[in-house]
């Protein structure tokens, strides 16, 4: 699952698909040694992207569950974790913005007793595209949790909060967390997988990347898409 239109053409630069509709969606099917894949443009930010991978997943498009669901695209790296040009493997895709406001500052929802644990992929999978991607990279993947905000961060001070309260943290996205709660909901594997387009901090449009980073998504997608991917208990 992409956001945006360009994300999922980049997803597919290297996998000879074929454009189709799915849910009224945009998407693009292909044969890989890894089995078929669908790869979907379902919108912008967690909602859109919860609401779409649950369509789909419901559709019956698929000819059945899937091995796993990932959550495809460019983000933002925290400097000195995930320069620009990065890979990024998710080990956890939490929500980084929901819940509550408080003097003593920001309170998750695990700590006002609701909520569920932040998503994080089976370990033998993990493992299996981490190999995949440092085999076919400049520069191994960096492993690391990818926080998923409704509202991108656009100061510096904004960044360094986020870092402190997420040291395991080393990109922020706006949809892993949403496509994530849709697959668990319907029992299938998750992974995101995200290519670091911009440093996270100051809003400086100017100094993203994000040609090279949809270069990078191709090389990246390709690469889990060589082979059977495990199987997941």
């Amino acid at each position: 699952m992409a956001a945006a239109a360009a994300e999922a053409t980049a997803a597919v630069r290297r996998l000879a698909a074929a454009p189709q509709r799915a849910c009224g969606l945009p998407a693009w099917r292909a044969d890989t040694a890894a089995g078929e894949v669908l790869v979907v443009a379902g919108g912008v930010g967690p909602a859109a992207a919860a609401a779409a991978t649950a369509a789909v997943l419901a559709s019956g498009l698929l000819g059945g569950a899937p091995d796993a669901v990932l959550s495809v695209g460019i983000a933002g790296g925290f400097r000195d974790r995930a320069p620009v040009g990065s890979v990024v493997l998710a080990t956890a895709s939490p929500f980084a913005d929901l819940g509550s406001g408080s003097p003593g500052g920001f309170l998750p929802l695990a700590e006002l007793g609701f909520g569920t644990p932040p998503a994080e992929p089976p370990a033998e999978l993990l493992a299996a595209l981490r190999d995949r991607l440092g085999d076919a990279l400049a520069a191994p993947p960096v492993l690391g949790d990818v926080l998923t905000l409704a509202t991108m961060t656009g100061t510096d001070e904004r960044a360094a909060e986020l870092a402190a309260r997420h040291p395991a943290a080393v990109a922020e996205a706006m949809e892993g967390a949403g496509v994530a709660a849709a697959a668990r909901l319907a029992g299938i594997p998750f992974v995101e997988l995200r290519t670091v387009s911009n440093a996270i901090g100051r809003r400086d449009r100017a100094a993203w990347r994000i040609p090279p980073a949809l270069d990078a998504l191709a090389t990246a997608v390709a690469a889990v898409c060589a082979g059977r991917w495990p199987a997941t208990g």
